[in-house]
Formats: C-alpha cells, structure tokens, sequence
C-alpha cells in the first residue's frame, strides 16, 4: 500500500454515479481530484447496491451492480489509481440465487450447508447462558426464523438484519464461496480488501462468537488466501482498544477506530492526555480515519464490554457519555435523531454524524483534526464526505429513516465543484497534498513531551522534517517543517507561507 492518502467512497453518491464518472473524478489531466490520493476504497459496489444495508447484503458478491458499469470498469480504475474493495465475509443476502435454491429445495440443494443455522452451531439446543453469552452490537438475538418451501423451518443466524443471513464460512461451499471473490477481485485488478464484519464469522457453542481465537485462526487463513492472489487485507474490528492492539499484530492492516472519538475528546476537554497515551500505544500497522460510511465509534475508547472485571476505556466512562451529548450539541441534534432507537442500524457503539458536524462546523478545528489524522504513524483514509466537509444530510435521513445515511450524501458534478471552491476544502486538499508529497512522512516519527493540553509531533528523514503542535484549550497551532533546505509555516486560517531557510 503507498504512504499517501486514501479516499472512501461510495461508486453511486460521487460525482454522477458510476465508475466511469468517478475515475473523471480521479484521474486525467483535468479531473479536479488528479493526484490527490494514492488508493481508492470502494464501498460495496456489487449486485445489488440498494438492498437493506447500502450494498453490505450482496445478491451477488462476484457481480458489479450494472448501474455502476463492469469489471472492466474496475480494472480501469485500477490502471490510475490503486483499489480497495470489501469482502463481505460474514453474510450475503437472502435475495441471493444459493439462499433462494436453498429455500426451495432445502438438503437438497448444492447449497445446503452454506448458510449457518441455529442447529448448526448448537445442535443440542442452546441454554439461556449460552445465549446471553454472544456478543451482540444491536439490540436482540442474532436469528430470524424461515420456513422451507417443503415446510420444514429453520431458525437462521441473523447478526445484523433479517435479511442478511450468515455464511458457514468453514463450511466447504463457504471456503469455496470466499474463494471465488478473491480470485475475481484479483482478476479486476483489486490490490486490497476490507474484511467486513469478520469478527462475527466464527461461531462457537458457549462463546461470544466475536473475534474468539478461532477468527484469528480464519482471518490468517483468509489472509494466506488474498496473499496467494496478490492481495493485502484490511480487518475491520470495533473492539476494546488493547483487543485491536493485539489483532493488529496478527494481521496486515488495521484500522484505527479510537482515533476519532479521541479527536473529538481532546477538543470537547481541552485536553491531549488520553489522545497521548493512546498514540504511545496504538498499532503503526493502521489506517487512519476520523469519518467512515458507518458512524463515529465509541466503544473504540471506552471500558471492555466483554470482560466483566472492569478493563477501563481510554476515557473515563462518565466523559464518554458527556463526548456523546457534545456531539448531539454541536450537531444541534441532527445526531441525536440519526442515533440509536431513533433510526434503524441501531448500532449501540456509534453516533451518526458527519465528523465536520461533530466538530460544530469550525473550520480551523476541522482542519487541525485532520492534520493530527495525517500525522500519526499509518495510511490517512478521509471519506468523501469529509473531503467536502459536507454536513448533516437531514432530508436523506428523512426519506431512508436509516440512521447512518445523515452521512451518506449523494453528490453530483455541481456539487463537487462548489465544495471545492469553498476555502476549508480547499485548505484540506492543500494539507492532503503536504501529507502526500513532504519525504519526511517516510521518515521517523516522534511524539513529544508537551503540556497536558497540548499535542507535539514530528517526522524527520535526514534534513527534512514536518512538526505539528496543536494546543486544545486555545487551538493555538504550529505546522511548520523544511525539506530540501526551504522552511516553511503553516497556519490553518491563512495560505501556508514558504520561505528558504537561512
């Protein structure tokens, strides 16, 4: 993966609404985001992309939505720009051809045994304890129960919606399932994955079923799989913060969840203590991200919900709950009517914002954020509505009622233009570029002692270096550096200043 910038997005919400028109966006001589990232990842663009979860419950995972184009499409994105796409490893929808098959003709189906059922995992029955002890990040048991067309009833395993059921994944259809992703996603030119939802794919009888020892044991297994293919793998885990410490010593890439709520707190608290202590911490093997198409974790920072001895989060648990109300205050309840009972996805660890809304709309706070983002060790990924510093899309929400779709704006050609006339957009692409270009980046990284309420950090390699300091009660801030024997200063409300060092 190269050492620059990454850009999230979906195919449909950027720029017109196919691969052809976002790679006008990104490649060309007069595209308007030319050379502005070095990767791509693609939010699900399979058959179909409007189903119940916004393309994450695929009909047909080896099937470009014809919508959006075609694997040549894919591949000549993929000659421009490298590309990330997901693998939903954990479900597939129940519109799918195998499941539809299976329904209908039940044993004897060639499908039967890739879909996991109740009776699979606990073919004595499951107690009460073994019930209470899955791991569950909405609302309710993990089944939805469905009759075969010769009447006999199943009791599926549902993680997230009814209409996602969930694959066998050691089941040999499910191994050959995952498979034949892999080598289509090579054959389209895909240089990465994003393992979605992985940490619920193995299922075991009086455990939690979410990221035992056994999905290590399937995530490297997988991972040997991409590899065989040329492909490097990204595991997205909302986890305690020391459980994604030790995943990301088994995998390739991980992302970094703490760091936006993180961000948020230093502001909302005026203090860079447990953003420090987590950055002396935190694995370097990581993207990072303040925005995603999901909403802002906070079950990254807090105590272990799984582990009953009381393990503390990054901040203290009564913060936590005061950071969730200043984000509702600074989004002047837009996040509130997005979040948990009040929409569907009743995700219990995320609220549902745009980050610059999180952010009250500041724009020199906005963009310190991002600098701090860019500047920790890892591969910065900055969502396409954060690119525009878009906010709160109050009428999408209105008409889905989905609550992670107030960040999930559709914009046209027009659209794009206009935010990139906008000066926090503009200033955002200039630090992007920074990031991307400054040789020190590749360098060493150091964090440096300051005070509780200040953040300091630098890169150096050889002569050249970059420093960011950025104090949270006053937002008073230093990005200054030289390479190639110019200096330079920045400062996020005016144009950055160069000049040749003496």
């Amino acid at each position: 993966m190269k050492n620059q910038v990454q850009l999230i997005t979906y195919v449909d919400r950027l720029g017109g609404g196919s691969l052809r028109d976002l790679r006008a966006l990104l490649a060309g001589a007069d595209a308007p985001l030319a050379g502005l990232f070095g990767g791509v990842h693609l939010l699900p663009f399979f058959h179909r992309i409007d189903g119940a979860d916004a393309g994450f419950d695929p009909i047909d995972h080896t099937r470009v939505d014809e919508r959006l184009g075609d694997w040549a499409d894919v591949r000549a994105l993929a000659e421009d720009i490298d590309v990330m796409a997901d693998v939903i490893v954990n479900h597939m929808s129940t519109e799918s051809p195998q499941f539809r098959d299976w329904l209908e003709r039940g044993d004897a189906s060639p499908h039967a045994g890739l879909f996991l059922t109740l009776g699979t995992v606990f073919p004595q029955g499951a107690t009460e304890q073994d019930l209470l002890a899955i791991y569950r990040p909405r609302p309710g048991l993990p089944f939805t129960t469905t009759t075969l067309q010769g009447g006999e009833r199943k009791v599926l395993w549902t993680t997230f919606t009814p209409q996602q059921v969930d694959i066998d994944v050691r089941h040999p259809l499910g191994q050959a399932y995952l498979d034949g992703i892999l080598r289509t996603l090579a054959d389209a030119k895909v240089s990465m994955v994003r393992l979605d939802a992985v940490g619920y794919a193995i299922k075991r009888a009086g455990q939690s079923c979410f990221m035992t020892p056994e999905t290590f044991g399937f995530i490297a297994e997988f991972a040997a799989m991409a590899k065989a293919q040329g492909i490097e793998v990204l595991v997205e885990i909302h986890a305690y913060h020391q459980r994604q410490i030790e995943i990301a010593r088994a995998v390739d890439w991980v992302y970094d969840f703490a760091l936006p709520p993180l961000v948020l707190h230093a502001f909302a608290f005026h203090t860079a203590e447990p953003l420090k202590r987590w950055i002396g911490m935190r694995p370097h093997n990581a993207l990072t991200v303040l925005d995603t198409h999901d909403g802002i974790g906070i079950i990254d920072i807090g105590a272990d919900a799984a582990d009953r001895t009381g393990h503390p989060g990054l901040v203290p648990d009564a913060e936590l709950d005061q950071l969730v109300e200043r984000i509702h205050h600074n989004s002047r309840g837009h996040s509130r009517r997005a979040t948990g009972a009040a929409a569907s996805n009743l995700d219990l660890y995320q609220v549902n914002c745009s980050f610059y809304d999180a952010m009250a709309r500041d724009d020199r706070a906005y963009l310190l954020a991002r600098a701090i983002q860019f500047f920790l060790p890892g591969v910065p990924q900055v969502y396409y509505v954060g690119l525009l510093a878009g906010e709160n899309d109050m009428a999408l929400l209105s008409r889905t009622g989905v609550g992670r779709d107030i960040n999930r704006s559709h914009y046209s050609r027009q659209d794009i233009d206009r935010a990139l006339a906008r000066p926090v957009v503009q200033r955002l692409v200039e630090l992007i570029r920074l990031r991307n270009r400054h040789p020190a980046f590749n360098g060493e990284f150091e964090l440096i002692t300051s005070d509780a309420d200040t953040l300091a950090m630098r890169w150096h390699a050889g002569e050249d270096e970059v420093s960011l300091e950025v104090n949270f009660r006053t937002l008073a801030h230093r990005l200054a550096g030289r390479t190639g024997g110019v200096g330079f200063e920045w400062h996020f409300d005016e144009a950055p200043a160069m000049a040749a060092e003496g």
